[in-house]
């Protein structure tokens, strides 16, 4: 597989809040590439869904959501940064972005406790800086910051290409709290009636999911998804012949925990392969796992 997509999505500066540029990205590259796939979809996007993209394909029943942004910092008072969800913060770390002075690079360091950046100048306070990219591919894995959930996004995309009838949600904020599910399942469960989703994210490797063993269905993770629903992705998933793990934790949260907390009656089960290195710039995936997770999603959104 071509991982070039991948690739340039793992290096697009998109923090949770400050999406706008993987939205401009993705909508360039739809209207690009929708031409070749088996169903264009409509398009909605506007002020109604702020920096989200929303698509629609022929008579859905399923959506697939896959967040954009990405964890981060915020630039605070003289060099402190302040985390923008759960980052990793170690000495040494690359960090990237631009102020109205210019670009960025700088390093991360710690002071009792603490984050810091080192750089030769100050650098405007509310600036978001990110891990720099360092993209890798061996034979069996990718590696690379953003993972989590660049992948989740590139498994969307894959999925359009084939889709005759579903949604395709690109949410924002899920990485700090969350904030734009709500909204979006108002507009497809009242415009569409759909209340089934498919969480397109990233999780972890532990000892019970492991690399190369295929994607990992999640039973649960800090929420308790529909136990009928997810029974039924199963049985899906085990007459589909791709290789998958079923996962079951009791930390984690996703897109699925906004749609569960909603007043819409949705139904969710969380489906991504497995990473180490969580929320680091060394975040790791195995190709196996991400082939799989394509093809299950492409089987489950058809049987959904």
């Amino acid at each position: 597989m071509d991982f070039s997509l991948l690739k340039t999505l793992c290096g697009i500066h998109a923090p949770s809040g400050n999406e706008v540029a993987m939205k401009s990205f993705l909508l360039d590259y739809i209207k690009q590439h929708q031409k070749t796939w088996k169903v264009q979809p409509e398009i909605h996007v506007g002020e109604a869904f702020q920096d989200c993209i929303v698509l629609k394909f022929g008579k859905p029943r399923t959506a697939i959501f896959a967040h954009m942004d990405s964890i981060g910092f915020t630039v605070r008072y003289h060099d402190q940064l302040v985390p923008i969800g759960g980052p990793k913060a170690e000495i040494g770390y690359k960090l990237v972005g631009e102020d109205s002075l210019g670009p960025i690079e700088c390093e991360l360091f710690e002071n009792d406790g603490d984050i810091h950046y080192k750089f030769p100048r100050g650098i405007d306070r509310g600036t978001e800086l990110v891990f720099k990219r360092d993209f890798r591919e061996t034979e069996d894995y990718v590696q690379s910051c953003y993972l989590d959930n660049r992948l989740g996004v590139f498994n969307a995309l894959k999925v359009a290409e084939t889709l005759e009838n579903g949604v395709i949600v690109f949410s924002c904020w899920e990485e700090h709290g969350g904030g734009s599910v709500p909204y979006i399942a108002k507009h497809i469960y009242e415009e569409w009636g759909v209340r089934q989703a498919l969480i397109s994210d990233i999780t972890w490797v532990t000892e019970g999911v492991m690399h190369g063993h295929g994607v990992a269905v999640s039973m649960r993770d800090r929420n308790v998804p529909r136990r009928s629903f997810v029974d039924k992705v199963i049985s899906i998933a085990r007459e589909s012949e791709v290789d998958f793990q079923l996962e079951v934790e009791g930390g984690g949260s996703s897109d699925g925990r906004e749609l569960q907390e909603s007043p819409y009656p949705f139904d969710w089960c969380f489906v991504g392969a497995p990473e180490d290195h969580v929320h680091s710039p060394d975040e790791i995936v195995h190709k196996h796992d991400i082939d799989c997770m394509i093809a299950m999603y492409q089987v489950l959104m058809e049987q959904l």
